[in-house]
């Protein structure tokens, strides 16, 4: 009966990938709704939330907690993904949702962590008294022992595939599947067009350097704009430009008009530059 409940319970597990894809779109979620909601003081006076900022975004990260986690147990992104938090203290076998203090314990790790540290760099930025300087130290101490609480969490959750964060792991909640997870389809059809696409993109970045443009072009325009005749074209370009292409191809012709060219020879201006007497 164990290993039925063990198997199953491996069967339904949520991957690590679902997992970390729910806690971006948190991320974006957040980025989000503070973009928006500066964008209602757009018109007012500079820096007007720069003072209040860490306290503006607790209480918007506490109004989505209230609507999420402690309404349905679930991040936004979560609910995406067809996830939920469940209490992983609980001895009975069934789906128990985390409880009310895991809920209100989870804000003050997540919201109230990052208030505190925003709040306490901007105290620390200016101080430079010595009972500062001994505050300042002591908080990075805390900040560096819990990013590398929360590395060392990150390498177990590789390696087992429960608890994604930190938090979850001290307060005992875990990610299940809301519903029954379902078969999922793969369709092939956008990944087949994706492979020729980039087939014919690789096969034209082989082939243009090979094609010689500016040729092509004036025999193009050759075609088009019959000649009258005329054993050679007038056109005038910069001599050593149009003189090192000639030297290099054989059959070089006119970028203009197409005509092939057998000779080129440098204009001569009929001006002359008088001498310029100095007082």
């Amino acid at each position: 009966m164990a290993s039925g409940d063990e198997n199953a319970e491996r069967t339904n597990r949520v991957l690590r990938i679902s997992q970390l894809d729910a806690l971006e779109l948190n991320k974006a979620l957040e980025q989000l709704v503070w973009s928006q909601f500066t964008q209602c003081f757009h018109g007012f006076k500079p820096g007007l939330l720069a003072r209040f900022e860490p306290e503006v975004k607790a209480f918007l990260w506490l109004f989505l907690w209230r609507f999420t986690i402690y309404s349905k147990n679930a991040t936004v992104g979560q609910s995406v993904l067809n996830i939920q938090y469940q209490n992983d203290l609980s001895p009975n076998l069934s789906y128990q949702p985390p409880s009310r203090n895991q809920k209100l314990w989870y804000a003050v790790c997540t919201i109230g962590g990052k208030w505190l540290e925003e709040r306490c760099y901007d105290l620390f930025r200016n101080r430079h008294i010595a009972s500062f300087r001994k505050a300042k130290q002591c908080m990075n101490l805390v900040v560096g022992l819990l990013k590398l609480g929360g590395l060392i969490n990150f390498l177990i959750f590789l390696q087992r595939g429960k608890f994604a964060t930190l938090t979850e792991r001290l307060l005992g909640i875990h990610s299940v599947f809301h519903k029954p997870q379902s078969v999922r389809e793969v369709g092939f059809e956008y990944m087949n067009r994706e492979l020729l696409w980039h087939g014919f993109a690789e096969f034209l970045i082989f082939l243009l350097p090979l094609i010689n443009v500016q040729k092509l072009r004036a025999k193009l325009s050759s075609w088009c704009v019959p000649l009258t005749g005329a054993p050679g074209c007038e056109h005038v370009f910069c001599y050593y430009c149009v003189k090192s292409s000639f030297l290099f191809d054989m059959s070089f012709t006119c970028p203009k008009c197409g005509t092939e060219v057998h000779s080129l020879q440098p204009l001569k201006s009929g001006i002359e530059m008088a001498e310029v007497s100095v007082p």
